[in-house]
């Protein structure tokens, strides 16, 4: 009995060893797990808990144009926040808060006695109440780096270039697609605390000083922008349009010199709606509302929206009659004022008159429809669709830009006679601005596909190249003899055709004219637009214009074309393309030059004094007394027949 009472109590005995062994075993493991595995997280935790720490917003970089002009900066500001543990007296410190920065008291206090480590009460602060609150040095108070992005220019390009948010994010346009190379990396301040969250007075703040983002360098150019935006303001204004467009680039390679939407937007005012009857009753609509208003003013229709290119396209349906040797410049065509397909009667738009018989390089001067109807008939209809594929209209045309739109194509398989007919001259498909212009650059750049960009290259703050944005020539669409051909064509519809009204002296320049019919048919709404490319032997810029809902004579070489000629005045000078003038050129008061005068820093008075005494046209914007800058630059060489812009304010 008394052995079985000692082997029972040895089993307790090891019973509760194991038991104790096992313990140890396990404390030791969870003590290296937690030494070894969660060690270093475990440290952050302990440092974040007696640590306060602030974010230090680095500086955005420069958006340059392709100059070096800058287009988008970013200038030093502050954040003003607390940290409420180390607030003294919470309503004086409201109170000189609230009237420093212009806000409401009960607001600022609501924030001040918020329980938290640390609250924003204002950012984006101008640097001298910044440093005027810093001055006071209120306990709890903390007055901390921050910057703030400036667009110089105001609206222009305001649809390309894009805007940031409140916390230096791109939202729109370059701003966000190149946001990764120009936000930088935020700093930060360290402040040691104890367990009230006070700071320690004998533990000073240590700094991790913010990464600053690099520079964008665009291909835009910005006189060339100006020169754009102001010939497409003056016209749609003139017009009553409802928007307006004007795309400018190297058909060669891609570059974008200019891109301008009217109406467009002040950047340094992104969330001010720029429609003045909506402004005024503002109050009235829901805040979806109010952001679909703003979705809309911030909307590029050149990428984001598609339409019905009418007669431009039918430079690709000349193009592709030549490549299929379909037809040649003397294939002769003969016009009735309609043609008749499957039963359905198709006009011209010269109906009930008609261009008779030509031939085909006529029939492209006079935008004939039964010419390209015939044509296109001549391809056929699955050539036909193949084509548009190769000259990218149902695929996106890679520009750098957020939101851009595919064209909206027949199926293959549903290409009637009718569809085929009206496909032929622009109708019953749609296609972006800027599909249109991609696609026309093969055709005078010997025949392959470029990709559209504002992208050049990445420079740091020295200046050094950090990347090069390539750009690899496209697929070959038509042959360079094809392409060579349609050129003399096209510079003879400007010269002799549709196109006159962008003739300019001296130049020689391809070009073709539209109107589109707006849907519903029948409407009396219509695009007019003008494609145009110089020079024509050798193009350096292509140019798309669009003009949306003309009011009035809406035709495209009307309307369009002058606006074309304007813009192609003074680009091509600035672009150093030297004029060649034949004898009866020679006489023309438009083919004269001029040495702009200095304006700048003169009276109004003496300046229009000046104007008068030399024949040149100005234009006064502001209502001041003196000339605070001018557009062009002094000393700049113009057409005698050109406008100065007079900037008094």
């Amino acid at each position: 009995m008394q052995r079985e009472v000692s082997i029972g109590i040895k089993k307790r005995i090891l019973i509760l060893m194991a038991g104790f062994l096992l313990v140890i075993i396990s404390l030791s493991v969870r003590l290296g797990y937690v030494q070894i595995i969660e060690g270093k997280s475990l440290q952050d935790r302990a440092l974040e808990q007696h640590t306060r720490d602030r974010l230090i917003a680095p500086t955005r970089g420069i958006i340059y144009d392709r100059n070096l002009d800058v287009l988008a900066q970013s200038g030093s500001v502050a954040t003003v926040g607390i940290v409420n543990a180390q607030i003294k007296d919470a309503e004086t410190v409201s109170k000189i808060l609230a009237e420093k920065l212009n806000l409401d008291y009960d607001t600022v206090y609501k924030k001040v006695t918020k329980k938290v480590a640390f609250e924003r009460i204002l950012t984006k602060v101008d640097k001298d109440i910044a440093d005027q609150i810093r001055n006071l040095n209120l306990p709890g108070v903390k007055v901390d780096e921050d910057s703030k992005r400036f667009y110089p220019y105001n609206n222009l390009a305001s649809h390309t270039l894009g805007f940031v948010g409140k916390d230096n994010q791109g939202i729109v346009g370059l701003e966000v697609k190149y946001d990764n190379y120009l936000k930088g990396a935020p700093g930060k301040i360290l402040m040691e605390t104890n367990g009230k969250g006070e700071r320690r007075d004998e533990a000073a703040e240590m700094r991790i000083n913010p990464t600053n983002g690099n520079h964008l360098v665009t291909t835009i150019d910005v006189t060339l922008q100006q020169y754009a935006e102001q010939a497409l303001e003056k016209v749609v204004q003139m017009k009553g349009a409802k928007r307006g467009a004007i795309i400018l680039l190297n058909p060669q390679n891609g570059e974008i010199y200019a891109l301008a939407n009217k109406p467009d937007f002040n950047l340094n005012e992104p969330f001010k709606i720029n429609n003045e009857e909506l402004l005024n009753s503002w109050s009235m609509y829901t805040e979806k509302e109010h952001q679909e208003f703003l979705n809309q003013m911030w909307r590029n229709f050149t990428i984001n929206d598609t339409y019905e290119p009418g007669s431009t396209f039918k430079i690709f349906t000349s193009a592709m009659g030549l490549e299929e040797k379909v037809v040649t410049e003397e294939s002769t065509f003969n016009c009735g004022g309609n043609r008749v397909i499957a039963g359905r009667t198709i006009k011209c738009w010269r109906s009930p008159r008609s261009h008779g018989t030509q031939n085909f390089v006529q029939g492209v001067q006079n935008s004939c429809n039964p010419v390209f109807m015939d044509v296109a008939e001549r391809v056929g209809a699955s050539k036909f669709y193949d084509f548009m594929i190769k000259f990218g209209f149902k695929s996106k045309t890679n520009i750098d830009l957020p939101g851009e739109a595919i064209g909206i194509l027949h199926n293959k398989n549903k290409i009637g006679p009718v569809e085929l007919a009206t496909m032929s001259f622009g109708q019953s498909f749609q296609i972006t601005p800027m599909q249109l212009l991609t696609g026309g650059s093969a055709l005078v750049n010997g025949g392959y596909m470029v990709t559209p960009h504002f992208g050049k290259e990445i420079i740091d703050n020295e200046g050094k190249s950090v990347q090069v944005f390539e750009y690899e020539k496209g697929r070959q669409i038509i042959s360079p003899e094809t392409s060579e051909r349609l050129k003399k064509i096209l510079e003879s519809v400007v010269s002799e055709g549709t196109g006159n009204k962008s003739y300019i002296p001296g130049y020689r320049i391809g070009g073709k004219t539209a109107t589109s019919q707006k849907l519903p048919r029948g409407s009396g709404k219509y695009i007019a637009s003008f494609l145009a490319f110089a020079p024509a032997e050798n193009p350096v810029i292509m140019g798309l214009v669009i003009i949306d809902e003309p009011q009035g004579v809406y035709y495209g070489g009307t309307v369009a074309g002058p606006v074309m000629k304007e813009v192609l005045s003074n680009a091509l000078p600035y672009l150093n393309i030297e004029p060649i003038y034949n004898e009866k050129e020679l006489e023309l008061d438009e083919v004269k030059t001029i040495k702009v005068p200095v304006f700048e820093n003169m009276k109004l008075t003496e300046a229009k004094e000046l104007a008068s005494k030399q024949h040149i046209n100005i234009q006064v914007e502001g209502n001041g007394e003196s000339v605070k800058s001018q557009f062009p630059l002094p000393n700049e060489v113009i057409n005698k027949t050109s406008k100065i812009i007079l900037y008094t304010e």
